[in-house]
């Protein structure tokens, strides 16, 4: 009986594909991207705040 498993491709799988399916990388990514947008947008927010008047 001949062996019929599946022989391997010789090429690795595309790189987006090797991203996507590294989980704890696209949790890190996701937790980087999350802390830049908000601090980016609390920054704006506090040099575009006009000033205050006081009494």
């Amino acid at each position: 009986m001949p062996d019929t498993t599946p022989v391997p491709p010789d090429e690795s799988p595309p790189i987006w594909q090797r991203l996507f399916d590294n989980v704890f990388l696209l949790l890190v990514l996701g937790i980087v991207i999350m802390l830049v947008v908000y601090t980016g947008w609390g920054t704006w927010e506090l040099i575009a705040m006009p000033k205050g008047t006081l009494p």
